[in-house]
């Protein structure tokens, strides 16, 4: 009886090249991704066209395509929600920029994060994180993690190396800082 590899173990390998880790990893995280996806997914406009099942394969995708270097399933499912993070806002930013499709759509990441009522879109929050990623880095992960990653404070407080009372702090300033960011929206 042969044992199956560890989830960590095959990410390396996948990162390092081998496709075939590719194809036993999969069924061992692809519910969690899509549990991510679709978190992502709740906050954006009702009818959107790109499903769960399309922001994981993209995301899959852009991950292939990148030089990773994962720690553990906790560091990738952090990449993996950045990712889709990122895929989403640049699906709002070609929305945007279309001539014809009208105005923005709202999206909200949390009751807090509303700004005189109207909530922000994608791609707002998409350029406020960014902003928030060059003040402090790791209150933007906290962030991510939590809100995109759908991860516990323990969760978070794993995949980043700190403390859970930190995850806390670092989220009440960071959703305190994103709410300012996106008032005058």
């Amino acid at each position: 009886m042969t044992s199956t590899p560890s989830v960590t173990t095959l990410l390396r390998a996948w990162c390092s090249g081998d496709k075939e880790a590719l194809d036993e990893l999969t069924p061992l995280i692809y519910d969690e991704l899509r549990r991510i996806a679709n978190r992502h997914l709740q906050s954006e406009r009702s009818g959107h066209t790109l499903q769960a099942t399309a922001l994981v394969n993209e995301a899959f995708v852009r991950l292939s395509d990148a030089e990773l270097e994962i720690q553990d399933r906790a560091h990738f499912l952090s990449v993996a929600a950045r990712t889709m993070r990122r895929i989403l806002a640049d699906y709002g930013r070609a929305r945007r920029s279309q001539k014809r499709g009208g105005g923005q759509s709202p999206v909200t990441l949390h009751e807090e994060i509303v700004a005189d009522g109207r909530a922000a879109d994608i791609v707002d929050i998409d350029d406020a994180l960014s902003r928030l990623e060059q003040v402090d880095a790791r209150r933007c992960d906290v962030l991510v993690l939590h809100y995109f990653g759908g991860m516990t404070f323990e969760e978070t407080s794993q995949a980043l190396g700190i403390s859970a009372a930190t995850v806390d702090r670092d989220l009440r300033f960071a959703k305190a800082w994103l709410a300012n960011e996106l008032k005058d929206i």
